[in-house]
């Protein structure tokens, strides 16, 4: 668990990674290179999950490289599907990090959401909907790793 006060905000106390795997873990279908290597690092600290639609058709091997097993998202309200999915969880227990517009949901409803920024773009409503903007899936983690940093960033 990360447990943190955020001045202005209150306590946020994240047990679950809920993560969108393409354009947020992978490019192209292919596992974005350091990843595997942070996802079990913080897997001591948090449950992680792993919500896609599977657009490239890899998500089997990228379920080996990082030892966990997908939710597979049915086509048609993707959103909603994800954002169902953190509430299912208990979305105060939760941050879900994502760039499409199928997460925009899920980074609303989690009680902290980050939107990376991604060779495939970052969709405005995902941008709107998340609490911290990031340049890339490995600054996601070193906020994860470094929590104080998103203290530093939130407090008001």
């Amino acid at each position: 668990m990360i447990e943190l006060t955020i001045p202005g905000r209150g306590v946020l106390e994240i047990e679950h990674l809920v993560t969108d795997v393409n354009g947020t873990l992978a490019i192209d279908g292919q596992l974005i290179e350091g990843v595997a290597k942070r996802i079990s690092t913080l897997r001591d600290r948090l449950t992680v999950h792993l919500l896609t639609a599977d657009t490239h058709g890899h998500q089997s091997l990228i379920d080996q490289q990082l030892g966990l097993t997908a939710v597979r998202i049915t086509p048609g309200d993707e959103s909603l599907q994800k954002a169902e999915y953190v509430r299912r969880l208990g979305a105060e227990k939760v941050v879900a990090i994502g760039q499409g517009a199928n997460d925009a949901g899920m980074l609303e409803a989690a009680h902290l959401g980050i939107c990376v920024m991604s060779q495939e773009g970052a969709a405005k409503e995902t941008l709107f909907a998340a609490d911290l903007i990031v340049p890339n899936i490995a600054a996601a983690f070193e906020l994860l790793e470094k929590p104080l940093r998103i203290v530093a960033s939130l407090r008001k």
